[in-house]
């Protein structure tokens, strides 16, 4: 136990066999279980935990297809709950992740402060030296992205795998509908939004060594924009409509329409005057900007709300 909680590990499996016999060694004794699914792994990691590993706590679980590394989560966060267990932990298995930051990652959540936690990599400023530049870069705007698409606007590094939740948010979660790739992690914090679970970053130092990603920056670069600004129009529409109509809704939706009415018109007024090659009248123009600027300070509004909006009173809370 760690402060008093039951706390089981979930570690997904895809391409480490290098690694996982290290990460699971240097697990604390305060973990009650590590649950190990091996995700049809084709170096059969799996199969080297469970001849090599003498660990009591260490559980495999395997999958016969690859269901990608939300989908390994997933099944490792059903047998947690299955087993009883308070808090889960998620670290990933090539060897990034320090195991003896768990504790720190279990503490917001076994103190009632929080309902889940995740790594930030961008807290410890002296450390970003050895991330590589362009997966800074990528966070650093997918942050921004997640930040608008979930709602979090305190948290940073929403691809950060690290991550702990209590079982009372677990529990709440459509499981089945979470991202089973790499989209997962955003996935899980837009969900968690929906339940209004308290999130919060916890800071540790990126590490890199021989491991290689299975993630496809190509491939992310062309699905997830498309997953971030679903998951925001779900996001507002659960929020600001099916279940609240508050001065954050009626600022998004009279900002959104006077913009786009401004900036329609001043386009086809601009479309006109280029064509005839006579400048737009005074009035015209007025007639555009005026929207435009009013629409703009109401989106700005509603920025200000939607960050002040965000959830506060953990679900673990008696009172919640």
């Amino acid at each position: 136990m760690i402060d008093g909680k039951r706390v089981a590990v979930v570690i997904p499996c895809y391409r480490v066999r290098q690694h996982i016999l290290g990460v699971i060694a240097a697990i604390g004794d305060g973990v009650d279980a590590i649950l190990v699914v091996d995700d049809a792994c084709p170096e059969r990691s799996g199969d080297l935990v469970a001849a090599e590993c003498r660990d009591p706590r260490v559980e495999v679980l395997r999958h016969a297809e690859n269901a990608g590394v939300g989908g390994a989560v997933m099944t490792g966060y059903l047998r947690a709950l299955a087993e009883g267990v308070d808090i889960v932990v998620k670290i990933d298995g090539d060897g990034q992740m320090d195991p003896a930051l768990i504790p720190s990652f279990v503490g917001p959540l076994a103190s009632g402060r929080a309902d889940y936690t995740k790594g930030n990599r961008f807290f410890w400023l002296d450390g970003l030296a050895e991330m590589p530049h362009l997966r800074l870069f990528g966070n650093a705007v997918l942050s921004f992205i997640a930040k608008l698409a979930t709602g979090y606007w305190h948290l940073m590094d929403p691809t950060n795998g690290y991550t702990a939740i209590h079982r009372t948010a677990l529990a709440a979660l459509p499981l089945h509908r979470i991202d089973r790739r790499y989209f997962f992690e955003s996935d899980i914090l837009f969900r968690l939004y929906t339940i209004r679970a308290v999130a919060l970053d916890v800071p540790m130092r990126a590490r890199y060594g021989t491991e290689t990603s299975s993630l496809s920056l190509r491939r992310a670069a062309l699905s997830f924009p498309l997953k971030y600004a679903n998951r925001f129009a779900k996001r507002f529409f659960y929020a600001y409509v099916l279940r609240d109509f508050n001065a954050g809704s009626a600022a998004t939706i009279l900002g959104s329409l006077l913009v786009l009415a401004g900036g329609g018109f001043g386009a086809t007024k601009w479309i006109a005057s280029y064509a005839s090659g006579v400048a737009a009248s005074t009035g015209s123009v007025m007639l555009a900007a005026i929207p435009l600027l009013l629409g703009g300070h109401l989106l700005i509004s509603a920025f200000n709300f939607d960050i002040g909006n965000a959830p506060t009173r953990p679900l673990q809370s008696p009172d919640a």
